[in-house]
C-alpha cells in the first residue's frame, strides 16, 4: 500500500468522531426542548447548561477534524 492511500484511509477513520458529535448535539438539543416543553419556567436555568454541553461536544468534532488534517498534510 502506498503512503498516500494510507493517509487517506487514516484521515477518513479520524473523521468518524464527527458522527458521534452529531449524535451528541442532537441528543443535547432534544433533551433541552423536552425539558422546556415540560417546564417552560426552567428555560433560564437549563439554557446555559445546554450551551456548555453543545460547546464541549462541538470541541470533540473540531479535534477529530484537526487530527484528520494533520494526518493528511502532516
Amino acid at each position: 500500500m502506498d503512503m498516500e492511500a494510507a493517509k487517506l484511509i487514516g484521515a477518513g477513520l479520524a473523521v468518524i468522531g464527527v458522527i458521534g458529535s452529531g449524535i451528541g448535539i442532537g441528543t443535547i438539543f432534544a433533551s433541552f426542548i423536552q425539558a422546556v416543553g415540560r417546564n417552560p419556567s426552567a428555560q433560564a436555568a437549563v439554557f446555559p447548561m445546554t450551551m456548555l454541553g453543545f460547546a464541549l461536544v462541538e470541541a470533540i468534532a473540531l479535534f477529530a477534524l484537526v487530527i484528520a488534517l494533520v494526518i493528511l498534510f502532516g
